[in-house]
């Protein structure tokens, strides 16, 4: 076993981020290795954690904690019981560790900060593959993230892995 990775993946909770959180678990996560689940909530949003955290986003938050749903309401979170099992299994099958962080603001440069901030090793993301007319117009986080992200990013495309 070599050195212990730290691995951030992109979570919306949309089918291609789940895509991407199965594609990371399946091809990259070793025993040791430090996933850290990136949550990016838009800045408009007001939930109770944001008043103490939005500079600099959530503390890291262990597995067991962010598992309960008052977790998920304090900072305005999908509770998704799907993610959570797949990352339970990663945990045991893996021998992985699993936090999550919370950021607010803009998903492209939030994922950017969090590969610098955390020291990242790898970041993976999921593509909503957008068509060339809502990429021009919305903008691409995934192209963005590859483009500026201080680490390798993995983009996870389309939804054949997604149920």
């Amino acid at each position: 076993m070599g050195k212990a990775r730290v691995i951030g993946i992109g979570m919306d909770y949309s089918p291609t981020s789940k895509a991407a959180l199965r594609w990371a678990i399946d091809n990259i996560i070793q025993e040791g290795d430090l996933i850290i689940l990136i949550h990016v909530q838009p800045p408009k949003s007001d939930h109770t954690r944001k008043k103490l955290f939005e500079d600099t986003g959530s503390p890291l938050v262990p597995r067991e904690e962010f598992r309960e749903i008052n977790f998920s309401k304090q900072y305005g979170l999908t509770y998704d019981p799907e993610v959570l099992e797949i990352l339970d299994t990663a945990s045991k099958t893996k021998g992985a560790k699993v936090v999550a962080k919370v950021y607010w603001g803009d998903p492209r440069e939030k994922l950017c900060d969090a590969a610098e901030d955390l020291k990242l090793d790898s970041l993976v993301v999921g593509s909503r593959g957008l068509g060339p007319i809502k990429r021009v117009l919305l903008g691409s986080v995934s192209k963005y993230v590859v483009t500026n992200a201080s680490c390798p990013v993995t983009v996870v495309k389309g939804t054949q892995f997604a149920n």
